[in-house]
Formats: C-alpha cells, structure tokens, sequence
C-alpha cells in the first residue's frame, strides 16, 4: 500500500481551557484513498497532538474521519522521513 505525505499550516488560533494554543500545522499520513492514516497537530504554543489507529480520539480532538481531498493537498506534499522526524518527536 503506498503511503502519502503532507503539511499544512492552518491559521487559526485555538483556545483550550482559556489557553490560547495558537495556530496549527497539521501533518497527515494516507493511503492512495487520502484516508488519513496517522495525523499530527504542532501548536504555536508548543502542545503536540498525534492520532492513529492505536488513539483515534483524546479529550482534544481525532484522527480525521473523512478522505483528504488530494488536489486541495497536493501543494502540500511532503517527503515520509519528515513525516516521521515529527512522528517521532512526540509520544502517545
């Protein structure tokens, strides 16, 4: 199964708790279907989510339920050992 790559940076400040998180950027790991796979989620303000198979929910969010829309992506598209430098740097 071949395996595709992507980030994303998305603008708008989150607010958790009265804390305010910052912006986003968003990794994504899918299948040739665009079904997310593994995701990551690096606030500004340092916090770190990361969602698979084995933690597909938390108190803070979850692994994308719905296909990434490959031409809103493809722009977005990123080598898997940057993929898996950031999948590596944060623990589940």
């Amino acid at each position: 199964m071949k395996k595709l790559y992507y980030k994303r940076y998305f603008e708008e400040d989150r607010v958790e708790h009265s804390e305010n998180w910052g912006a986003c950027i968003y990794y994504f790991e899918t299948n040739e279907d665009g079904d997310v796979l593994r995701q990551i989620e690096v606030y500004e303000n340092g916090k770190i989510l990361k969602y698979n198979n084995e933690l597909i929910e938390d108190e803070f969010g979850f692994l994308a339920d719905q296909p990434l829309i490959f031409n809103e992506f493809e722009k977005f598209s990123i080598i898997k050992t940057e993929f898996e430098s950031q999948w590596q740097k944060c623990i589940i």
